[in-house]
């Protein structure tokens, strides 16, 4: 929990000076303080609580969440063309976030339940069922970035439970044929359902980008890159990123959090953050490891998967290795939904934890 704790009070300096004195997101930091509070405070209340009893609750959570996310598709607030959040006060709740802990439980439930059952094609079904609803409910948004990171979370799941190896080629044939069929109706300006102008945008301009776009599509990509190759070893200095506090780096206090932290703190702070980072992962591996059934293993190794997989896809959109998404960097992007829901997760680990079936963690 210390590592967890560590990164998300960094992400609250980060944030405070990200965002470089607008006086719109001037409350932005302080309101982060509260989640990192709320997230610590649920920690400790889930860690003892036996992870056992919210998996007995797997049902009654995933219709809830089942319930929520269908009525956002109809009267959540939109942004970026998504409908993705809900408007209590002056708070914004983003169900989807939820959603993938909610799957967390669902899945490791059914893993557990299933582990005696043949590793057969009516195996891997009933996980895929089990997610698919969550999954689709927020591909209606549309949010594709989150139903790739809960496409991963349960593909990591079928493969440690030992699905057939003909499925898995068969699985990366399928989707290798859907991304390449994604990029190519992009690049030719064919419109695809469930997905938004922009999203295709993205694609295009990853794969083939426009060398005279400099102030379009590419501007926030192009301006992460200058200020990651600012800093240098180093760094500028904390509030004395240039391209940060001259407001030139964009959503510099979400998505492009790891381009301004490395401006202002060089390949030192932006390596010290990835190894922090990977300390999380791996404490939820080794949780995994020591956990004392199936579906211990599983929420532990969801996390993990859920982290690592968040933490690349953003570090690797900032460096332009993959093309732009929505997703934030686990405890260091401001957003207090990702956050609260991250240490709901690291809870369930810290519960798994404290019940291992050794006591030499």
């Amino acid at each position: 929990m210390g590592a967890t704790t560590l990164a998300s009070a960094f992400g609250v300096v980060m944030i405070r000076s990200a965002i470089a004195g607008n006086e719109v997101l001037a409350v932005s930091a302080s309101r982060q303080i509260y989640f990192v509070i709320l997230g610590v405070v649920l920690i400790f209340l889930l860690a003892a609580i036996d992870y056992r009893y919210w998996l007995a609750l797997d049902r009654p959570i995933h219709l809830v969440m089942l319930g929520f996310l269908l009525t956002l598709t109809g009267f959540g607030q939109s942004a970026f063309g998504a409908q993705r959040w809900f408007q209590v006060g002056v708070l914004f709740l983003q169900p989807t976030e939820f959603a993938k802990i909610v799957a967390l439980i669902v899945l490791a439930k059914y893993f557990e339940s299933a582990q005696d059952k043949p590793k057969d094609l009516k195996w891997a079904a009933g996980a895929i069922l089990r997610a698919i609803w969550i999954i689709g409910l927020i591909l209606l948004q549309p949010n594709l970035s989150n139903v790739m990171v809960l496409s991963v979370i349960l593909a990591v799941m079928l493969w440690l439970n030992g699905i057939q190896v003909k499925h898995v080629v068969a699985a990366a044939l399928l989707g290798a044929l859907a991304v390449s069929s994604i990029i190519a109706l992009s690049v030719l300006g064919v419109r695809i359902p469930f997905m938004q102008k922009y999203q295709q945008d993205r694609i295009v301009n990853f794969v083939v980008p426009d060398p005279n776009d400099t102030y379009g599509n590419r501007f926030n990509v192009q301006q992460a890159l200058i200020a990651i190759g600012s800093g240098g070893v180093s760094g500028e200095g904390y509030s004395y990123g240039t391209q940060t506090q001259l407001r030139f780096l964009k959503v510099r206090h979400t998505d492009f959090i790891f381009a301004s932290l490395s401006e202002e703190f060089g390949f030192v702070g932006s390596i010290s953050v990835i190894l922090l980072l990977g300390v999380i992962v791996w404490r939820c591996i080794r949780a995994a490891q020591k956990a004392r059934d199936v579906a211990g293993s599983m929420l532990a190794l969801g996390t993990a998967t859920l982290i690592f997989f968040q933490g690349a896809v953003n570090i690797g959109m900032n460096l332009n290795l993959l093309p732009v998404s929505g997703l934030p960097l686990p405890f260091v992007s401001y957003g207090g939904s990702g956050l609260t829901a991250l240490m709901i997760a690291v809870g369930l680990v810290e519960s798994v934890v404290m019940r291992q079936k050794e006591l030499d963690f």
